[in-house]
């Protein structure tokens, strides 16, 4: 993991197109900007890790109904 150290106002880009700016600090809380193509999805670690699990048990419940149906074809 790259750690960087910014003040409020300065940014980093990663690659050509993405730029994260420091917007404020205040307290423990630090506010982010960031800058990227529309097609590029950003979201909050914990939003993500729900998006994944919705994912995962979608997936599960499709592969599910697909042996169900199949079974049900053989009989």
């Amino acid at each position: 993991m790259l750690v960087l150290n910014r003040k409020a106002g300065e940014s980093i880009r990663i690659g050509d197109d993405i730029e994260l700016k420091v917007v404020s600090v205040e307290g423990g809380q630090v506010k982010l900007g960031i800058d990227a193509p529309k097609h590029v999805e950003i979201h909050r670690q914990e939003v993500y890790a729900a998006i994944q699990s919705e994912n995962t048990e979608a997936a599960t419940f499709s592969e599910n109904l697909l042996d169900l149906l199949k079974s049900s074809k053989n009989d």
